[in-house]
């Protein structure tokens, strides 16, 4: 029986019906449970497109909630990011309590697709570029449980975020270094 990483708010259930709603394909690969992208890999071996992993985050001024969202292979310097996005103060992970509560969604389980749960758009989303731009047939995520990961076309997930109300900031790590 899979987990569910969902507290109060909309779940994988939730999830699914919107994307429903939204007219949006999706390919869904269940696995065993999974904490951190390395374990997650092998079992997506299979599959055609970008895997995401992905980091909740504030910013030490405490104005702010982020999620980034960027390939699972590059690596991360909340430094250079915060200069990029121009985060007041730097970046450094949030508590799981706020990520639950703005999220619906606790650690091992953070993606983009809980941003329907931010019905007040209080966190601002960082994407990777290539995901839109790398010329990936799917772009992966979880499902709001660490069981399983769903894809869909980079075209379906920009609408996606868009329906949630939410602007997509493209982050280019190329340019990063």
């Amino acid at each position: 029986m899979a987990s569910e990483c969902s507290s109060t708010k909309g779940g994988r259930k939730e999830l699914e019906n919107e994307l429903k709603k939204l007219d949006i394909e999706t390919l869904t690969i269940e696995h065993p449970e999974v904490f951190t992208v390395e374990t997650m890999m092998p079992h997506l071996k299979d599959i055609s497109g970008a895997v995401g992993k992905n980091l909740f985050m504030k910013d030490k001024k405490k104005k702010g909630l982020w999620l980034l969202t960027c390939r699972h292979d590059r690596p991360v310097n909340l430094a250079t990011l915060a200069k990029t996005v121009g985060a007041p103060g730097g970046l450094r992970l949030a508590d799981e309590s706020i990520l639950k509560d703005k999220l619906g969604v606790a650690q091992g389980c953070v993606t983009p697709y809980a941003l329907f749960n931010d019905e007040s758009n209080d966190v601002k989303f960082l994407l990777d570029s290539d995901f839109i731009t790398g010329g990936h047939e799917r772009v992966f995520f979880h499902p709001m449980v660490n069981s399983a990961t769903t894809g869909m076309s980079p075209e379906d997930f920009l609408k996606f975020v868009k329906e949630t109300g939410h602007e997509v900031v493209m982050v280019n790590f190329e340019e990063m270094g």
